[in-house]
């Protein structure tokens, strides 16, 4: 159920590349849409593309299941990466736009936001998975994105923070990943790390005292914002990471 008190059908998606492996890697992303541009000026009920909330980390993704899923045997990393895209991410609740509105699900146990990665926390796909590591992929595709070292990936995989961050400066991407600490988010990783999975959120972070990106929630999140060059360093430091201990 949504906030809206309305219910909808809801689908996580996995895949697996080198399944027989017995050290993991997973990679989170959300597949999902927000349903309604309500930061838009104009058009809040508008549908919006979200170009970069949620398909730019998609596109990351299925990028790095291709090129992985063509390495000879020799060129292989030495562990299995899980693809896993929670659905329902972004219905959630935002009381500084959608005031107006009765949240349904205030007093439960359940946050509006995140509803697909709250449940697969509860329901672990596979049983009893215990990866090294988890990277969560959240709007990492628009020109300039920023990535920032955020609060809760410090406190739980401070470690892959480190090792992904020295990667892209490795790598050259030292634009893009940023040294700089920064306040904790609410996403999916609040619950895979929840769920004892160690996990690292990569966002676009925009400004002290406004987090997200002027593009966020409203009809221009659509492909005038997507880069190439971003889209390519969060990819290589992704693909780069699994071949570093």
């Amino acid at each position: 159920m949504t906030f809206t008190g309305a219910s909808i059908r809801a689908r996580n998606l996995i895949a697996q590349y080198q399944p027989q492996a017995v050290r993991r890697v997973a990679v989170f992303a959300h597949w999902d849409t927000r349903p309604f541009a309500d930061k838009d000026q104009e058009h809040q009920n508008a549908p919006l593309d979200g170009a970069a909330d949620g398909a730019s980390a998609v596109a990351v993704a299925l990028e790095m299941a291709r090129v992985l899923s063509e390495q000879p045997d020799s060129l292989a990393p030495n562990v299995g990466v899980d693809f896993i895209f929670f659905d329902a991410e972004d219905w959630g609740y935002d009381e500084t736009t959608q005031a107006h509105l009765r949240n349904h699900l205030t007093g439960s146990n359940t946050n509006s936001w995140c509803l697909g990665s709250q449940y697969w926390a509860t329901h672990l796909l596979p049983a009893n998975y215990k990866p090294d590591y988890g990277v969560l992929l959240d709007m990492v595709g628009a020109k300039g994105a920023r990535f920032t070292r955020e609060g809760i990936s410090r406190t739980y995989a401070k470690g892959t923070v480190d090792k992904l961050w020295n990667t892209a400066n490795r790598l050259g991407y030292s634009d893009f990943f940023r040294y700089d600490t920064t306040t904790a988010i609410i996403d999916d990783h609040v619950y895979t790390n929840k769920a004892g999975i160690p996990t690292v959120d990569i966002y676009h972070y925009y400004l002290p005292g406004s987090i997200f990106p002027p593009y966020h929630h409203t009809t221009a999140d659509n492909m005038s914002l997507i880069d190439r060059k971003t889209l390519k360093a969060v990819g290589q430091t992704m693909l780069q990471s699994l071949y570093v201990d």
